[in-house]
């Protein structure tokens, strides 16, 4: 089995609804996001896929989420925008436009900060 990993990223803000804390208050990341993909074989290219492809479509999602109050914005206007519940939310969108026979989306993990990383997978 091959696994790739790129990272990208974006800044949005966001507030923790109902959380009993300073996290309630409106506050911003510069989110980091590692995208894995995998698969058993390599293409004609001896590659699982090429990195630039990847790249792209991660790009159109980072897009959504770049410089927006994720509370504003769906799906997070009605569940919260925790690191959890946005690595999920990549994860499904990326797995929509990635997914084939020959690899799929892995885990998406999202760092909020430097020490700080939640992942999602199936």
């Amino acid at each position: 089995m091959y696994e790739l990993t790129i990272l990208t990223g974006f800044s949005a803000a966001h507030n923790l609804r109902e959380y009993d804390g300073a996290c309630e208050r409106l506050h911003g990341h510069n989110w980091r996001v590692e995208v894995c993909v995998k698969g058993p074989e390599l293409n004609e290219l001896d590659m699982l896929v090429d990195f630039s492809v990847l790249k792209a479509e991660a790009s159109k999602v980072m897009e959504y989420l770049d410089h927006v109050h994720l509370n504003k914005i769906e799906p997070f206007d009605t569940i919260n925008p925790s690191a959890e519940n946005i690595a999920r939310f990549i994860y499904g969108k990326l797995s929509k436009t990635l997914n084939c026979e020959a690899f799929s989306v892995s885990l998406v993990k999202v760092w909020e900060s430097e020490g700080a990383a939640a992942s999602y997978y199936e």
